[in-house]
């Protein structure tokens, strides 16, 4: 030591150089270059007491780790729970977390059952994943619609939706009824190809007693791309108590009644289009046709 200080005579006056150097934000090697200051114990006591300015800190880098550890710890997880989830040592997770409390142990059968969920809705995700792959390519496969595919599909949409005519209530008025817009939108793109006139086409909403009336007719105005003023009398349902309905909701809207006014004779070719789908389809049900391919 007394080599030390008589090769620096003057401490305090070098200890305050230091001190300046290094709260002017100088590392201990540029201190030490600068001071020529070649003792490492002579620096330590020079710089005894300043802390080190915040960029000569080196970052820790698993102190995101050991926050989510902890993070997880406090959910209930497990050591192992943990590691699976992070890929860092059970050593490591264990002196991060060894302050908090440790989670309640569930007996076999609940991680059983936590387990089995878990599959489940991983199971589910796939599921869901492959119903719209499916679906997908199966829009892709009707392209373009032709007038005489629109044609057919109206006549057959008509015929499982629309009023019909009986021998004990005749109905000769294209009349239908449906609560799902994409049906609506097609059956009204049909009547356009059947060049039905806008103003020959009523509307009319059915909707139960409970529901928001007023909000479903501006909805079925907008849809239909008419000023809600157009719309028929409401027709309003009256709720059965004992009944437990399932379209409830703020997406309920009840249904859309659409009439065609003086529609008898559209109604006859309707019936008779109809008539001529179905007499084609029990010839090819006759003569064996099921090739298959569409």
């Amino acid at each position: 030591m007394t080599e030390i200080t008589n090769k620096y005579a003057d401490f305090e006056g070098l200890r305050q150089q230091a001190v300046a150097l290094r709260r002017a934000g100088l590392s201990r090697r540029q201190i030490r270059d600068h001071l020529h200051v070649d003792n490492n114990d002579l620096l330590n006591r020079l710089l005894e007491g300043e802390p080190a300015p915040e960029w000569t800190k080196r970052p820790n880098a698993k102190d995101d780790l050991r926050a989510k550890a902890r993070e997880l710890r406090l959910q209930g997880m497990t050591y192992d729970q943990i590691q699976v989830e992070l890929g860092c040592s059970k050593s490591s997770i264990s002196l991060w977390v060894r302050d908090l409390p440790k989670p309640e142990r569930r007996d076999s059968s609940e991680q059983a059952k936590l387990a089995a969920r878990k599959r489940w809705e991983h199971e589910l995700a796939v599921r869901d994943v492959e119903r719209q792959a499916t679906k997908d390519a199966a829009r892709a496969e009707v392209a373009a619609l032709s007038d005489r595919e629109l044609f057919l599909t109206g006549v057959a949409l008509y015929w499982a939706e629309g009023t019909k005519d009986k021998p004990y209530d005749r109905r000769e008025k294209a009349i239908f009824v449906n609560s799902d817009p994409d049906v609506i939108a097609v059956y009204l793109a049909w009547l356009e190809l059947l060049g039905v006139p806008p103003e020959h086409v009523q509307y009319r909403v059915m909707i139960h007693m409970t529901a928001d009336v007023e909000a479903a007719k501006r909805y079925w105005a907008d849809f239909v791309g008419v000023d809600v003023t157009r719309l028929e009398k409401t027709t309003i349902k009256k709720h059965n108590p004992k009944t437990v309905r399932k379209n409830v909701g703020e997406d309920y809207r009840g249904c859309l009644v659409i009439s065609v006014r003086q529609s008898a004779e559209l109604y006859r070719r309707i019936e008779g289009w109809w008539s001529g789908i179905a007499a084609e389809a029990h010839a090819r049900l006759k003569r064996g046709d099921r090739s298959g391919k569409v």
